[in-house]
């Protein structure tokens, strides 16, 4: 169950979870290669991580680009992915084009993914979705809709891909840089307002999804699974 010698590839690994995974499946001894669209990000990504880590630019829009990158590259042992680019609004609001944008940057990148990926017997694939999933939010249904079609994926992959192992870890609102736009005191009073509202008091890390994400590739006996890690968002 150790990762020590592992490969780990993570989607979406330069920057807010995928950066939180990659970098605590390196502490934990795997060889990590991180996935993202853009060279920049990747460079500073790795200026983070210890040395070893290796980086490719990579797009789960791109089905041709994922053929051709697992043609030369794996099997891997284990394979995590955040990457995605989704847009929220109120489905009367939110224009089709944007809607259907979302499905197939979240949804279908992680089809076109679980298509083209070589990961070894007993190894695992993880996505992330999110709790919207369980606990609908007015203005984001589009984000509810997604995530739980993400979840149902999973499920169905478990079967299909087995013995490698399929699960979902289910993020509630998580401090990334997705949120450093927020102009002035924004970022903190939208964090502070949200911990204040949470059973446990405060919003989550990185970290704290990767933990579930470790737990998964270490774990032979989970797939299938779906599990939130959303400091009780589900329940208020």
């Amino acid at each position: 169950m150790s990762l020590n010698g592992k490969t780990v590839l993570v989607l979406g690994g330069s920057s807010g979870i995928g950066f939180g995974v990659a970098k605590a499946a390196q502490d934990a001894g795997a060889k990590v290669t991180i996935a993202s669209r853009s060279q920049e990000k990747i460079d500073a990504a790795l200026d983070r991580l210890a040395a070893g880590a290796a980086g490719v630019t990579l797009d789960t829009g791109d089905a041709e680009a994922l053929e051709r990158f697992f043609g030369k590259n794996g099997p891997y042992d284990h394979i995590f992915c955040s990457a995605s680019s989704t847009k929220v609004a109120a489905v009367r609001e939110l224009p089709l084009e944007d809607a259907y944008a979302s499905f197939n940057s979240k949804f279908w990148g992680a089809y076109r993914l679980a298509r083209a990926a070589k990961i070894r017997d007993g190894g695992s694939l993880t996505f992330t979705s999110g709790f919207l999933s369980v606990r609908p939010k007015s203005g984001a249904a589009i984000q509810g809709a997604i995530n739980a079609a993400l979840e149902g994926l999973a499920r169905g992959l478990a079967l299909e891909l087995a013995p490698v192992r399929v699960n979902c870890v289910s993020p509630g609102l998580i401090k990334t840089e997705m949120y450093d736009t927020l102009e002035g005191d924004g970022r903190k009073a939208m964090f502070d307002g949200a911990a204040e509202k949470l059973p446990v008091g405060q919003v989550g890390l990185p970290e704290h999804i990767a933990l579930q994400a470790l737990a998964f590739m270490q774990n032979p006996y989970m797939t299938g699974s779906t599990v939130f890690v959303e400091g009780g968002g589900a329940l208020v």
